[in-house]
């Protein structure tokens, strides 16, 4: 491709992902799929532009005064114009008089702090915390957890394949990838010894404790990243039973239990009312996703205040009938991927003022118990991991323990 034709491609990205309706990684995807002539290198091009614009999106907005995907495209690289503007067929249009006139302005107000944090000001005022929000800003890393293997092991497989990788700071089976990985081409992959997932969804699987003659639910299993996490816990022992209401997704975990040669999950999307004592009911609750900014920062775009208002409805509904499944003596293990205490903290005070047959369990003996790190938190009540304290995903964990 031609350099301007390059930048019309981003162009053409932005403006959808500016609607702030549809997630950046599939718009891309979408596009460069249909887009089949687009080149190896022209794609990275591309998709680094892209995401380089929505990661500082709100300085570039303050910077440029403009919402318009055109003007900030044309203010990140006012220093290439000469490159962007080369007359090629499928380039952009030409500058406007106005457009030149514009790019001369220079905004020389200090940022907010909402912008200087690249979080929506709604937001913000709920986070409150500047270094959070751009550690949340931050490229993540690819973390793995080894399958039925140690990660001592897996880490020698993978070098072999040229694959470097380091060892995750907590969880024991958490190798960190240094270089970019295609699955499709690392045997180890193929060969089911590891699973993509991050540090922090590996812990919060660990600290489930389950037991082989425990009755064990992943309620909520989407992807089912958990319960494969779970029933290599168990070393392929015991039964876990997946649920998910969507069919869909549960067609998409078959592949991984075979690949990792799992036998110890079941599947369903309906639960009877009978059905009940769970000793393990594991809720990775549906939640807003803002502990994720680091892999679909665009996402904070399209969360609203009423869309997050609908998510505490849910999760305070499905604690609800987890606290009717749970056996006595059985522990609930709350889990969200979320930074916001209106769907972790709120959520289980506002439970518990209800709930009096349950009660949290100390999460810094349990961590003791489970895992040869320091334990990272100053509660012992709400475990929360994040990628300023501990270089991971923003994750809540809470256990309830049934009491009678």
């Amino acid at each position: 491709m031609q350099i301007g034709a390059r930048y019309q491609a981003v162009l053409e990205i932005l403006t959808e992902v500016f609607q702030d309706k549809t997630p950046a990684d599939k718009i891309i995807n979408d596009y460069l799929r249909k887009k089949k002539y687009i080149g190896s290198k022209d794609r990275r091009f591309i998709t680094d532009m892209v995401w380089h614009i929505i990661r500082n999106r709100l300085k570039l907005e303050f910077d440029s005064s403009s919402n318009d995907p055109r003007r900030i495209l044309l203010y990140t690289n006012k220093d290439k114009l000469s490159e962007i503007f080369d007359d090629s067929k499928y380039g952009l249009s030409p500058l406007t008089d106005e457009e030149k006139s514009w790019l001369n302005y220079e905004n020389d107000e200090p940022y907010p702090d909402y912008v200087e944090a690249e979080c929506p000001q709604w937001l913000f005022t709920k986070i409150k915390n500047i270094d959070y929000c751009k550690a949340l800003n931050q490229t993540a890393t690819t973390d793995i957890r080894a399958h039925n293997i140690t990660r001592n092991e897996l880490q020698q497989k993978l070098s072999a394949e040229g694959i470097e990788t380091s060892f995750g700071a907590y969880s024991p089976h958490c190798l960190k990838i240094s270089n970019r990985l295609v699955l499709n081409n690392c045997m180890a992959w193929q060969d089911g010894l590891f699973e993509v997932q991050d540090e922090a969804s590996q812990i919060a699987s660990i600290l489930v404790d389950a037991k082989e003659n425990h009755k064990i639910i992943d309620y909520c299993c989407g992807a089912g990243g958990k319960s494969l996490a779970i029933s290599n816990e168990l070393h392929n022992q015991g039964e876990i039973l997946a649920y998910d209401i969507d069919p869909k997704r549960l067609e998409n975990i078959k592949p991984r239990i075979q690949r990792l040669k799992v036998k110890n999950i079941s599947l369903t999307d309906i639960i009877a009312d009978s059905d009940k004592n769970y000793d393990r009911f594991v809720l990775d609750a549906p939640c807003s996703g803002t502990g994720t900014w680091r892999r679909s920062p665009d996402a904070k775009f399209r969360l609203t205040k009423e869309k997050l208002y609908g998510l505490t409805k849910i999760q305070a509904d499905l604690l609800n009938i987890a606290s009717q499944k749970t056996a006595i003596n059985g522990r609930i293990i709350y889990i969200t991927c979320s930074v916001l205490k209106d769907e972790n903290e709120d959520i289980i005070e506002s439970f518990l003022k209800k709930h009096d047959n349950f009660a949290p369990i100390n999460l810094k003996d349990l961590w003791a118990k489970k895992i040869d790190a320091p334990y990272p938190c100053a509660s012992e009540k709400y475990l929360r991991m994040s990628p300023l304290i501990t270089s991971t995903d923003g994750f809540f964990v809470c256990v309830l323990e049934r009491i009678y």
